[in-house]
C-alpha cells in the first residue's frame, strides 16, 4: 500500500506526521507572545537527526519548503549517525554547540560502560548535574553560533528546521533562544520544550550491550537524566541569562548582537499579526 505523505500545514494542524526514521519532528507554531502574537505555523520547525530519513520522510521534509535546514551536532555525532539526507534547494548550515573532544570519555562510557562504572559517572545527581551545565556552557560560550542563527532567521532563512542529534538539547535551547527573541512566554517555550518527553519522540538509547543486564532498568534509570526533558536544564539556560547579562534583552543585544531592527525582521517572519 502506498503511504500518503502528511499534508504541510497552513493552520493549526489537527495532528503531527510520524515521521519513520526522524524522532521529535514538530512545528512550533502557534505559541504564544507576551503581546498577544503567535509563532506563525510552518515558519520554524524542530527535531533529531536527519541522516536515517526514509525516502518518505524526506519527501514530507522536502515538502515544508524549508530554506534552511540548521544541524547543531558535532563532528563525533555525525560520524557515529551519519550526514543528513540531502534535500534538494535547502541549505545546510552545521553549527556545532558542543566540542566533540569535550566528554567524549563521558560518552563513552556511557554506550560502553557496565552498571559499577554507569554508578560512579551518573548516580547521585551527577547526570543531571551535567546537563545542566551543559545549557550552561552553550549560553555562555556559543553565544557567536546563536547570533548567526538568529541573524540568518531576520534575513532570509525561513521557514528553517533546527534539529541535534535528538532534537532536545542543542536545538531545544536554541529553539528556546528563537522563542525568547520574540517575545513567547517562558512558560510556553517550556511546555514545547518537555515535549520531547513524549514516548513516540523519545530518542533512542544506544548501547553497546544491549542484553537485558545491559539495559537493566537500573541502567535505564541511571541514563534517564541524559536522555530526557527536564525543566531544571531550561532553567539553567534562563538563570545563566539573568547571572550574566541581567535581562533577556541585554542578552540578546549584548550577547548576541541583535539590533533592535534585526529583532523587529525576525518578528516579522516568525509571528502571526502586526
Amino acid at each position: 500500500m502506498t503511504q500518503q505523505l502528511p499534508q504541510v500545514p497552513s493552520t493549526e494542524p489537527e495532528h503531527e506526521p510520524e515521521l519513520a526514521a526522524v524522532r521529535n519532528f514538530r512545528d512550533v507554531g502557534g505559541l504564544p507572545t507576551a503581546d498577544g502574537r503567535r509563532v506563525r505555523y510552518g515558519a520554524l520547525f524542530r527535531s533529531g537527526h536527519l541522516a536515517h530519513a526514509t525516502a518518505t520522510d524526506a519527501a514530507f521534509l522536502g515538502s515544508l519548503g524549508l530554506h534552511t535546514i540548521f544541524d547543531f551536532r558535532n563532528e563525533a555525532d555525525q560520524k557515529l549517525e551519519g550526514p543528513d539526507v540531502e534535500l534538494p534547494g535547502v541549505r545546510n548550515v552545521n553549527l556545532p554547540l558542543t566540542d566533540p573532544a569535550d566528554g567524549a570519555v563521558f560518552w563513552k562510557m556511557v554506550r560502553d560502560g557496565n552498571l559499577d562504572e554507569l554508578r560512579e559517572i551518573l548516580s547521585d545527581g551527577k547526570a543531571a548535574d551535567r546537563m545542566s551545565a551543559t545549557y550552561r556552557m552553550i549560553i555562555k560560550e556559543r553565544t557567536a553560533e546563536q547570533s548567526q542563527v538568529l541573524h540568518a532567521l531576520a534575513e532570509d532563512s525561513v521557514p528553517a528546521l533546527m534539529h541535534c542529534a535528538a532534537g532536545k538539547d542543542r536545538a531545544g535551547l536554541s529553539i528556546a533562544v528563537t522563542l525568547l527573541a520574540v517575545g513567547v512566554e517562558r512558560e510556553a517555550i517550556e511546555a514545547d520544550y518537555l515535549k520531547s518527553n513524549d514516548p513516540h519522540r523519545r530518542y533512542k538509547v544506544h548501547r553497546s550491550d544491549n542484553s537485558p543486564t545491559g539495559m537493566s532498568s537500573e541502567v535505564m534509570e541511571l541514563l534517564s537524566p541524559l536522555f530526557e526533558a527536564r525543566a531544571e536544564y531550561l532553567n539553567a539556560a534562563f538563570e545563566t541569562i539573568e547571572e550574566i547579562w541581567g535581562t533577556t534583552d541585554r542578552y540578546l543585544a549584548e550577547g548576541l548582537n541583535l539590533a533592535p531592527e534585526a529583532r523587529e525582521r525576525l518578528r516579522t517572519r516568525l509571528l502571526d499579526g502586526s
